[in-house]
């Protein structure tokens, strides 16, 4: 076994698309990352966001508050579709919840066993976070932090590649250290894995490969980290 990644919810897959048809009105950071590519891009893959909180925070407490969506470049001739009902939707099929529903050509998601395939054309994810009505588009980000996810989903892949355990890629941002894991969550307890990403909490260096319980214990020890822009 290796990688495997989860379906994210349709809604939250909608809500991701909503902020990149070419008639979203954005922010100006977010505006900002799409001028640095060409044309608007498009989701590859989606990861779960759990967030611990706390000086000594357990894993079993991590909350999911959302995905974030490793985006891919395009071109002019295939931004993403507008969710208007029309060319953004199946057809103009409706979800359960009344938006559209979106098919796999207009999502193009790994989904299932992953493979460090298609990291290079990454050029900036989505946040997309669980509000009170549903899922809801937060911001675009690119530079150094999304950087560090896709080396750290590259050397999960190498990790994990071949061994008996599945494991699922999640994102979890520690706040109270101003730092983010890549979490590598396993089928039994003691299984799952910690990558911290760059930049990393005072004493744990980014990108070694861990087991969960023996980070935590050493955040747990270390010093309350200084704020940084890049954490996000």
């Amino acid at each position: 076994m290796t990688l495997h990644l989860s379906q994210p919810p349709a809604g939250a897959l909608r809500a991701a698309l909503s902020a990149l048809a070419p008639e979203a009105a954005l922010s100006p950071p977010s505006a900002a990352v799409l001028r640095r590519g060409a044309g608007r891009p498009r989701p590859l893959l989606a990861l779960p966001v759990h967030a611990l909180r706390g000086p000594a925070p357990r894993l079993a407490g991590a909350d999911c508050t959302g995905w974030r969506f490793l985006l891919g470049g395009g071109g002019a001739e295939d931004a993403a579709p507008s969710p208007c009902g029309h060319d953004g939707c199946t057809g103009g099929s409706r979800s359960a919840d009344g938006g559209p529903e979106y098919g796999p050509e207009y999502g193009p998601l790994t989904v299932g066993e992953f493979t460090e395939d298609g990291l290079d054309g990454v050029v900036a994810s989505a946040e997309v976070v669980n509000g009170p009505d549903g899922p809801v588009f937060s911001h675009l980000s690119a530079g150094p932090f999304l950087d560090s996810t896709v080396r750290a989903l590259r050397q999960a892949w190498q990790l994990t590649h071949g061994t008996p355990v599945r494991y699922e890629p999640r994102l979890l941002p520690l706040p109270e250290h101003y730092a983010s894991a890549l979490w590598l969550h396993g089928g039994q307890p003691g299984e799952d894995l910690l990558i911290p990403l760059a930049p990393s909490p005072l004493g744990v260096a980014a990108h070694q490969a861990l087991p969960a319980a023996e980070l935590l214990a050493r955040l747990e020890r270390s010093p309350v980290a200084r704020p940084t822009a890049l954490i996000g």
